[in-house]
């Protein structure tokens, strides 16, 4: 099953694929999402959104609790099967957020699920082993190691090369670019953020 998760932060402007896939929006997300993609679940505290969304949420939550709407909204989709997930809105808006919902990608990572950020300006997703790259020919995307070291085995198709070793806190994977169709690079151990550019090469 394909899950979609609808978050607070900046509205995407693009096409969203609501077909075939479960659509959960969480809280103020519904101004922005509403008439524009089918919501199949309204999920959060609504101190963002000062009237009740449809379809109505079957709970209103706390304000003051201890997960985030978008944590609640993402264990929906992985209680209910979902083995892709597509998050729009998550990008923008307060900083906080922003790097709390790189962590709703890890959550997933964890779980065995594949999920995918889609923002303005980008694609992001957390990834380990072997990441393809492939179809972004000329695209600028940026690896950076997420939670501790990653250590590199290879990769093919990037107009750079990656040392062995990527150390946490070290910004050596920063703009690289996917010179070839196919490409992609192999991870030994560790995961890392992929931030694929969508204007092309910069």
């Amino acid at each position: 099953m394909r899950g979609v998760l609808l978050l607070n932060g900046e509205p995407y402007a693009g096409e969203i694929d609501g077909e075939n896939a479960y659509v959960v929006c969480c809280d103020g997300a519904y101004r922005w999402a509403n008439g524009r993609v089918r919501i199949d679940e309204n999920v959060g505290d609504y101190d963002s959104l000062d009237y009740i969304p449809q379809p109505p949420p079957s709970k209103i939550y706390p304000s003051e609790k201890n997960f985030t709407d978008g944590e609640i909204a993402l264990s929906k989709l992985l209680d209910a099967g979902a083995d892709c997930i597509e998050i729009y809105g998550g990008g923008g808006g307060r900083e906080d957020h922003f790097l709390g919902n790189l962590h709703l990608l890890y959550a997933a990572h964890e779980r065995g699920v594949a999920a995918k950020m889609f923002n303005e300006n980008s694609v992001i997703f957390i990834g380990g082993g072997k990441i393809d790259l492939s179809g972004n020919r000329g695209k600028t995307f940026s690896l950076l190691p997420f939670g501790g070291a990653v250590h590199i085995l290879g990769s093919t198709g990037c107009k750079y090369s990656y040392p062995e070793r990527i150390g946490y806190g070290e910004c050596r994977g920063i703009s690289n670019i996917a010179a070839e169709e196919r490409a992609f690079v192999q991870i030994g151990e560790g995961e890392c953020a992929l931030i694929i550019v969508n204007r092309g090469a910069v």
